[in-house]
């Protein structure tokens, strides 16, 4: 078994619970932020279901370009769910086909010329994966600060199973 392939349970059970957040993004109410210095709702959840893809790059290419990414949209949560559901089974594909060699190489996060960093690959893939759990994380409160029910993650949320 390949390291990406051992890392396929923990990354199914992110990305479920992960899909169970966006699902409950109100599509009206991208714009929406809890403070001036925030991250608009939709924009947050639009980042949350495009990051799964970052990760067949990461695996696929030596680098990102930010240059090529199109900016933020507001988009319909049935919208960003396809986008979710297509970036997981690209990144699970590229997860289990990457061979273990691959994960030493270097990989390096760009805008055009200027290099923002450049890691071991299999570092940057579990940070893309934390980085993610994170924003998941902040749309968690975006989405108590509008009083939608928050979705059990990694036990019972004050919303759903059993309260403690």
């Amino acid at each position: 078994m390949t390291i990406g392939q051992a890392l396929l349970p923990e990354f199914d059970q992110e990305m479920a619970s992960t899909r169970r957040v966006i699902e409950r993004v109100p599509s009206d109410k991208g714009p929406w932020k809890p403070h001036a210095k925030s991250f608009p709702l939709g924009h947050l959840a639009q980042l949350v279901a495009g990051m799964p893809g970052w990760l067949s790059t990461i695996l696929q290419s030596p680098r990102l370009d930010m240059a090529a990414y199109p900016g933020y949209s507001f988009e319909t949560t049935e919208t960003l769910l396809g986008q979710f559901d297509a970036n997981v089974r690209a990144a699970r594909a590229a997860l289990e086909s990457t061979p273990d060699a691959a994960l030493d190489e270097s990989w390096s996060l760009a805008r055009g010329e200027q290099v923002f960093f450049t890691s071991r690959r299999g570092d940057v893939v579990r940070q893309t994966i934390n980085h993610l759990v994170h924003h998941r994380g902040q749309l968690t409160v975006y989405l108590r600060l509008l009083d939608v029910p928050v979705p059990a993650i990694y036990g019972p949320s004050a919303d759903e199973g059993p309260r403690f």
